[in-house]
């Protein structure tokens, strides 16, 4: 930690509060991400929810500083074909 000056003490106090915050929601997306493909996969009722929940977390976090906006999307489109993927194989069984 920062010994000598009180702005870069606070600085590192900031910081350290933002990383658990950023953690925190990437955790969050990461649950909600792997639960809307589980329920895809399950043919749950409730797998466009989940989706449009982690989409909206995924948003989100990407108008913050949580994910930059490339990022986000990549992970969207993934979880989009991800879902799609498991649609298409629970039809086709």
């Amino acid at each position: 930690m920062a010994l000598r000056h009180k702005s870069a003490q606070k600085r590192h106090r900031q910081s350290l509060k933002r990383r658990l915050i950023n953690r925190s929601r990437k955790s969050t997306i990461k649950t909600f991400t792997k639960k809307a493909v589980v329920a895809a996969g399950a043919g749950a009722e409730n797998a466009t929810e989940l989706q449009r929940k982690a989409e909206s977390l995924l948003d989100k976090a990407a108008k913050g500083s949580t994910l930059h906006k490339n990022t986000a999307a990549r992970k969207k489109s993934r979880l989009a074909r991800a879902i799609n993927k498991a649609n298409a194989a629970k039809q086709t069984a």
